[in-house]
């Protein structure tokens, strides 16, 4: 079956496919012992030799990984300043995965982490309106009105946001904060916490709750666990099969 070099890269859990197509462009890549610079070469899989800075390409089994990230984690694989990284829960884990978009420093909560690089590719895609939700404490008490603006979208430095889906959850009038859940479909840096800034009610608590089907639902803080078959299934369909 002949596929494209870039997808055989990222489904053997080397890099996702960006990254696999930086790596081609770069000359990083052989294909039968051929240096290959095209993006649109294909391959035939399990026939030809491919190989990423002089390693062969190995078929390795997908895993699919939810971790429970605490809040002070780098959502990296590395950190050159040695800091405590999301990976550092999971030395447990037999093979290499990597995590599917980010959550910042301090926000907690679902992060999905997978050797397929096809699947990252798909789920961070904009295309694909993978929907998430985050339960925001902010400072204030934000009106309706206010919370309408993010209703419709709102401007940013770098564009306009999607409509987001915002629910009052709760209101402390001895502590002047209120609880927010939101849910998005995109992935701005720091897109939740630059929302609710814009609006003036800067946020001081961030945890995501869900991932597309995914909930958080029996998993403690620090913990993750394996994806079952039914739930990887659905993830593929929700990003792959439309």
């Amino acid at each position: 079956m002949l596929e494209r070099l870039q997808k055989v890269i990222s489904q053997a859990g080397v890099a996702s496919r960006r990254e696999a197509e930086t790596f081609i462009k770069a000359g990083r890549v052989t294909v039968n012992g051929a240096i290959v610079t095209e993006l649109g070469t294909k391959v035939q899989v399990g026939k030809d030799r491919v190989a990423v800075d002089g390693k062969l390409l190995k078929h390795q089994d997908h895993i699919y990984i939810m971790l429970n990230k605490p809040k002070g984690v780098i959502t990296t694989v590395k950190d050159p300043g040695n800091r405590q990284t999301v990976i550092d829960y999971l030395k447990d884990v037999p093979v290499r995965i990597y995590p599917v978009g980010r959550l910042d420093y301090n926000t907690e909560g679902l992060l999905l982490l997978t050797n397929d690089g096809e699947l990252t590719h798909a789920l961070i895609h904009p295309s694909r309106n993978i929907y998430k939700t985050y339960i925001a404490k902010v400072k204030g008490i934000p009106t309706e009105e206010k919370l309408d603006l993010l209703r419709v979208g709102i401007k940013l430095v770098d564009g306009v946001t999607a409509p987001a889906k915002i629910h009052l959850m709760e209101v402390d009038q001895d502590k002047n904060s209120a609880t927010l859940e939101i849910t998005i479909h995109e992935g701005k840096n720091r897109q939740i916490r630059r929302m609710c800034e814009a609006i003036g009610y800067p946020v001081r608590q961030l945890k995501r709750t869900k991932f597309a089907c995914l909930t958080l639902t029996g998993l403690r803080r620090g913990q993750y666990r394996y994806l079952t078959d039914s739930e990887v299934e659905e993830l593929s369909n929700l990003a792959l099969k439309k």
